[in-house]
């Protein structure tokens, strides 16, 4: 959520309302935040069920790079195909960009997160087989 803001409403407005992926005279901060909150639980959830083992913070972007992908195909493809924007390349390099910066912190704070309380449990999130 840190960077979504700053980045979306201040640094690229202007490009993205250019290209015309901002439609509202107003955004809806709030469903932002929320969309948001939704995939920072669901990689929360999710991520004790990848992680084996190795370096948490590594393991974490890995893990929130797999993620993401399927959030910028949502994010970046779908949306270039619902609403007219151009050029579509920009839109998608700049969505692009953005998505990786996002979930690239997700993952370090993920990492960061998981390893302290791996560590703490003795390995809690190392699966046993």
């Amino acid at each position: 959520m840190a960077i979504a803001y700053p980045w979306h409403m201040m640094w690229f407005h202007d490009l993205y309302e250019g290209m015309g992926a901002y439609t509202r005279s107003e955004p809806n901060i709030l469903l932002g935040m929320l969309s948001m909150l939704v995939q920072g639980v669901a990689i929360a959830y999710l991520y004790p069920f990848f992680y084996q083992a190795g370096n948490p913070v590594i393991q974490g972007i890995k893990f929130s790079i797999i993620v993401g992908s399927v959030v910028y195909s949502v994010m970046g493809f779908a949306m270039a195909a619902k609403i007219d924007i151009n050029p579509i390349s920009t839109y998608l390099l700049y969505n692009l960009v953005f998505q990786f910066i996002q979930f690239v912190l997700t993952g370090t704070v993920l990492g960061l997160i998981y390893g302290k309380i791996d560590k703490k449990h003795n390995h809690y999130l190392q699966r046993t087989v």
